[in-house]
């Protein structure tokens, strides 16, 4: 047999190898579209915002509940702390201590129990000293002691220095004088006692007790 040739197709019918038609996609060397990067940047950026906010409330809500995990923990269990107090203050000093008492306050590992006993301060001067009736101490030796006039503690800091745990300061005042809150030390106070009447005291003064004593006729400094 012999040869055949093969015969040669025009080249204007020939198919543009670059160009495919039909059900398939035409792909021609034109140039590319880029997908802005913008947009993307952005997803990122919600992204990050929104996986922040939630790692802060995680960490905020961690904080708070070993805050109050710690707060009713007491790991020494519970420590009495007895207040007396002028009459005139007792109101105010009272509703302190029930607030302090449902926190259940820790200091240095004991949830702190205030007691307040009201009597005057004639005669807790005198039970201090051991010259009066116990009965005007509570029953107990008091850590702290908010008499009616700054002359009380500075009659007791020059009779029995002894007894004075740390300088009187000023809770409250009148238009009859000022009602110093004294510290007291000596037999039947320990140091956990002395620190928790320091406590106190400042719980006395802080903002949420002002509305107390301002209602019993008394201002604060």
């Amino acid at each position: 047999m012999g040869r055949h040739s093969r015969v040669e197709e025009p080249a204007s019918e020939r198919p543009d190898p670059r160009i495919t038609t039909g059900t398939h996609r035409v792909i021609g060397k034109g140039p590319r579209r880029r997908v802005a990067a913008w947009p993307i940047a952005c997803v990122v950026l919600v992204g990050l915002l929104v996986a922040g906010w939630f790692g802060w409330n995680w960490a905020d809500g961690a904080l708070a509940t070993r805050a109050e995990a710690q707060a009713s923990d007491c790991q020494e269990g519970d420590a009495d702390l007895s207040v007396v107090v002028a009459p005139a203050a007792a109101e105010p000093v009272t509703k302190a201590a029930m607030r302090w008492n449902e926190a259940r306050t820790v200091v240095h590992g004991h949830c702190i129990v205030v007691d307040v006993h009201a009597a005057k301060s004639d005669r807790v001067f005198d039970a201090l000293l051991g010259q009066g009736d116990d009965s005007s101490l509570g029953g107990s030796a008091p850590a702290a002691w908010l008499p009616e006039s700054a002359a009380w503690a500075d009659k007791l800091s020059d009779e029995r220095p002894d007894l004075v745990g740390s300088s009187a300061e000023v809770v409250a005042t009148n238009d009859r004088g000022e009602f110093p809150y004294v510290s007291l030390a000596g037999d039947g106070i320990d140091s956990i006692q002395q620190r928790a009447a320091q406590s106190f005291r400042a719980y006395l003064l802080a903002p949420e007790q002002r509305g107390d004593f301002t209602a019993a006729g008394l201002t604060q400094p």
